[in-house]
């Protein structure tokens, strides 16, 4: 369905190709998993299956893609539309219309297909989707889990044999992540769709494919089974890190798995106690450095925030949890002081006292609390990278250069690069930088992790950690259960603006099973909650053996 024979890719502005002889089959009916670091060429791989690459993104292609039989390179993205369907990482950018089953419909009339054909592929889709019930809904209404699978529906009524996905789960909390991968795996199995999907969140879809193309980062591509490729792959899920510490043989990729073979593991760890994730806060929880109390926030008549007090403290690290559209990210800006607040107060403990954001200059708000929304790409204004590091630097009250900080996050990226050149995981991580940079007391981040790999979080959660060091209070409102794990001492879970849970973090992620991490699920009851906790203490006994 998909080769690539010997193909290399390279951009004129970049010292080595994004692809080097690449050369791969996908088959018709197949799920493979793209997988590799920011900023490695995974985005190239998936633009040279539509044509997009190089017809739209400039370089050259030396070589040849063919999907279903055409070379994309005497086929723009237009003349591969009814082969192939393309689906982003953010599927809101996409739709072009106002209601779910018009967004269906829109593909099939750029094709001109017939009225009466469209009706019956719209309906087709609504069942094989389970959207039925929201075919008249407006699509900003929809929960993020909605969205994706109308963005996957919005393909699919075009009859596409090879759908290939960017991140479809980056964006959603794991109740809606099983829903898309559900509907996608349908697709494959019942339909014979072919599917090319790249993903950071490993632990969500690596049980689901058929085979895993890995790219290392020199621009060529190791393709074969899962546990073959991600046994020694430089970027594992927490199951597969897990099984390479228990010296397990073949890895597990489901937890289900994973717990059949666990057993001898779990009675070896039975009389131990893991050491704590983080060092853990101050007694008291450190100075009290934000308090909001009674804070609502409404759009018309919708509530999104309930009259929520919250207390953050120095030293503090907490996780914002909660399905989407539970009024995390309404909670956050309202914090910040830039969002709207119906009613209550928000107090910021500074140099001057105890402040409100929102009735200071955005210069000292900046300094009381910092906010890096879902979207980064929108506090990129300047040209170049260079100039945005420079810009931050010379706003900044830290002891750390924007550099720095961008250096830890996403190495690699030249001062010369135009910001909107970058992937998604890049923007992030340079917006990170110079949010950092302006060294706030409170920091909120929403969402940090999305577009980011394994080894970008590890970075993101040792500069977390640095920050609740210095005393300042962070905010992480996320999805990513795993680094909420490793980086978070307290959660608070939100379920329709209201708080319904808030606690350290061991007690509400593993007494829920939709936010517990992988290796929770696989050693409970064991009180274990990252990979890192397992490995010392098998080193620790190893250790008192010998």
């Amino acid at each position: 369905m998909i080769t690539f024979d010997q193909v290399t890719v390279h951009y004129d502005d970049m010292p080595e190709p994004a692809l080097r002889d690449v050369g791969l089959t996908v088959d018709e009916g197949e799920l493979c998993l793209v997988t590799g670091h920011t900023g490695v060429g995974k985005s190239t791989l998936l633009g040279a299956v539509n044509g997009l690459v190089p017809h739209f993104t400039g370089g050259t292609l030396y070589g040849r893609v063919t999907v279903d039989g055409r070379d994309t390179a005497h086929h723009p993205p237009r003349e591969l539309a009814d082969v192939v369907g393309v689906v982003g990482q953010d599927p809101i950018d996409g739709f072009v219309t106002d209601t779910v089953e018009e967004e269906l419909a829109y593909a099939m009339e750029q094709l001109a297909i017939p009225p009466a054909t469209m009706r019956k592929r719209v309906e087709e889709t609504l069942d094989l989707l389970g959207l039925a019930e929201l075919r008249h809904r407006a699509l900003h209404t929809l929960s993020g889990g909605q969205q994706q699978r109308v963005a996957i529906g919005s393909v699919l009524t075009a009859h596409p044999r090879v759908l290939v996905l960017d991140e479809p789960t980056s964006a959603l909390d794991p109740t809606a992540a099983e829903e898309v991968l559900a509907a996608v795996t349908r697709l494959v199995h019942d339909l014979g769709v072919t599917v090319l999907m790249a993903e950071h969140r490993l632990e969500r879809v690596v049980q689901y494919a058929d085979r895993v193309i890995h790219l290392p980062g020199d621009g060529r591509v190791r393709i074969g089974p899962p546990a073959e490729i991600l046994r020694t792959a430089t970027i594992a899920p927490p199951i597969v890190e897990l099984g390479r510490a228990a010296g397990w043989s073949p890895l597990p990729l489901s937890v289900r798995d994973a717990r059949r073979a666990a057993a001898p593991l779990r009675a070896r760890l039975a009389e131990r106690a893991p050491a704590p994730v983080r060092p853990p806060v101050l007694k008291g929880g450190g100075n009290r450095l934000l308090a909001a109390r009674g804070v609502t926030v409404a759009y018309r008549d919708l509530a999104a925030v309930r009259a929520v007090d919250l207390e953050l403290h120095a030293g503090e690290v907490v996780a914002l949890m909660g399905r989407n559209g539970s009024g995390k990210s309404s909670l956050l800006w309202a914090l910040q002081g830039s969002g709207p607040r119906r009613a209550g107060s928000v107090r910021v403990h500074g140099e001057h006292g105890a402040q409100d954001p929102h009735t200071v200059s955005a210069a000292e708000a900046r300094r009381l609390v910092g906010l890096v929304p879902q979207t980064p790409a929108d506090l990129l204004y300047l040209e170049s990278v260079g100039q945005e590091l420079a810009q931050a630097d010379a706003e900044s009250a830290a002891g750390v250069t924007a550099r720095e900080l961008l250096d830890r996050l996403a190495p690699g990226i030249e001062d010369a690069t135009h910001p909107r050149d970058l992937s998604e995981g890049q923007k992030l991580a340079l917006v990170l930088a110079v949010q950092l940079a302006a060294a706030p007391r409170v920091v909120l981040l929403d969402e940090p992790t999305r577009g980011l790999d394994y080894r970008a979080k590890a970075a993101l959660t040792g500069i977390v950690d640095a920050l609740a060091a210095e005393g300042r209070a962070v905010v992480i409102s996320t999805h990513d259960v795993e680094f909420a794990a490793r980086a978070a001492d307290r959660v608070v879970v939100m379920a329709e603006g209201d708080i319904v849970a808030d606690g350290p973090t061991a007690e509400v992620i593993v007494s829920s099973p939709t936010f517990a991490p992988q290796t929770a699920k696989i050693l409970a009851p064991l009180p274990f909650l990252t990979v890192d906790q397992v490995a010392r203490e098998l080193a620790d006994t190893d250790k008192a053996r010998s």
